[in-house]
């Protein structure tokens, strides 16, 4: 799962990486955790059309394909992208369409939905309230949003280099998220990532948040 990039290097960089990137177990892990805690906080139904934006190789879509409708994954990374394709391909998946936009400088897609996933992408999204609001505004009324990205971290993730959001506070991005006009933010942890630094282990907890969309959510009306 890779992310809507701010920058040409940026997309570069996970071009390069999109050949291994499912070779890596943490990531498979992190997909299969994910995807269960939506399944657990959403009541997914096979008329549910979805979007998965920075969706890398669809290592959160594939697990959730069986329980929805069609599936637009998105991201900016062409290479990441013609993996998602190879692997619709290779599986005869028929509902799953990739497409290459990032919501910050493209024009939305013209359909609205009623899933939106989005995993370890929003620290890569410069705007955050502005990305939450495009997200409501493509939602169905009482549509479902889910973003999982790390807890407030040091900077130390990805290092001092890298221009990106050093991880959320849960209660500033619920609150951010609430006046984007979601109800009730929720928020869980799914998954740990530990990476090993010069002295120690270090863990970085990585969180879901589930909100709706206001207005009465009808299976099929879309």
């Amino acid at each position: 799962m890779t992310t809507t990039q701010p920058t040409q290097l940026d997309a570069t960089h996970f071009d390069s990486k999109a050949r291994q990137w499912d070779d890596n177990p943490v990531f498979q892990e992190r997909g299969l955790k994910i995807a269960q805690a939506i399944r657990k906080a959403v009541p997914l139904h096979p008329s549910m059309s979805a979007l998965d934006y920075g969706c890398g190789t669809g290592l959160l879509s594939f697990p959730l394909k069986d329980a929805l409708g069609d599936i637009l994954l998105a991201d900016s990374s062409s290479g990441m992208l013609d993996v998602v394709r190879e692997k619709i391909a290779a599986q005869g998946v028929t509902h799953m369409t990739p497409i290459k936009l990032d919501l910050l400088t493209d024009p939305p897609p013209a359909q609205r939905f009623d899933l939106i996933v989005t995993a370890m992408t929003l620290h890569h999204v410069p705007d955050t309230d502005l990305i939450l609001r495009i997200f409501h505004d493509l939602l169905n009324p009482g549509g479902y949003l889910c973003i999982a990205d790390l807890d407030q971290e040091d900077g130390s993730f990805h290092g001092p280099e890298a221009d990106v959001h050093h991880g959320f506070d849960q209660a500033d991005l619920g609150r951010r998220t609430a006046l984007a006009g979601f109800a009730d933010p929720q928020f869980q942890t799914v998954f740990t990532i530990t990476k090993e630094r010069e002295m120690r282990a270090q863990d970085y907890p990585v969180f879901l948040m589930m909100a709706q969309r206001a207005g009465n959510y009808r299976s099929g009306t879309h």
